[in-house]
């Protein structure tokens, strides 16, 4: 199964919404995303994402057959990480297991590289994730180390591993 990333229409806050309102999905998400997730906070997100300064946010739709399933962004950093950014991303459950967000991470990094002057995409999944760690290495992330107590997620403090893609200099 093929995806491709492209930027969010208003369009797709349905499908938005159908992806993320699942309890297993926001596990592996930071705080503050609503749930249930409406279809108006996907058109809150979507605009919010359409506004943003295109050299500070990356972020686009994770697409099969131009469905959203998912959604990927890079997010710039500031001070002395100015070329330093911050991948996030997750895709709709019934898409797990398929390949589709190591390629969807592989095609992220290469647009960033290709429209900006970014040095460094890291993530940051939660050391319980190993689906989410092994989409990394398979992007070709280089696991950099753990960073103990680092979170507290559904009131347990957890884990998280420090991953990074470099572009080549």
């Amino acid at each position: 199964m093929t995806c491709k990333i492209r930027k969010w229409k208003l369009s797709d806050a349905k499908d938005l919404a159908a992806a993320i309102s699942n309890k297993k999905v926001q596990d592996n998400l930071r705080d503050g995303l609503p749930y249930p997730y409406t279809e108006q906070d996907g058109v809150d997100f979507i605009s919010a994402m359409l506004a943003a300064d295109e050299n500070e946010t990356f972020a686009f739709a994770i697409t099969v057959d131009d469905k959203a399933i998912g959604s990927i962004g890079v997010f710039r950093q500031g001070n002395i990480h100015r070329r330093t950014a911050e991948l996030g991303y997750y895709v709709a459950e019934e898409y797990w297991g398929k390949g589709i967000m190591t390629d969807a991470v592989k095609q992220i990094c290469a647009y960033v590289f290709d429209n900006s002057d970014i040095l460094r995409i890291y993530a940051e999944p939660f050391a319980y994730n190993a689906a989410s760690c092994r989409v990394l290495e398979k992007a070709g992330f280089q696991y950099e180390g753990t960073l103990r107590s680092n979170a507290v997620k559904n009131e347990k403090v957890i884990d998280m591993k420090m991953y990074s893609f470099c572009r080549s200099l």
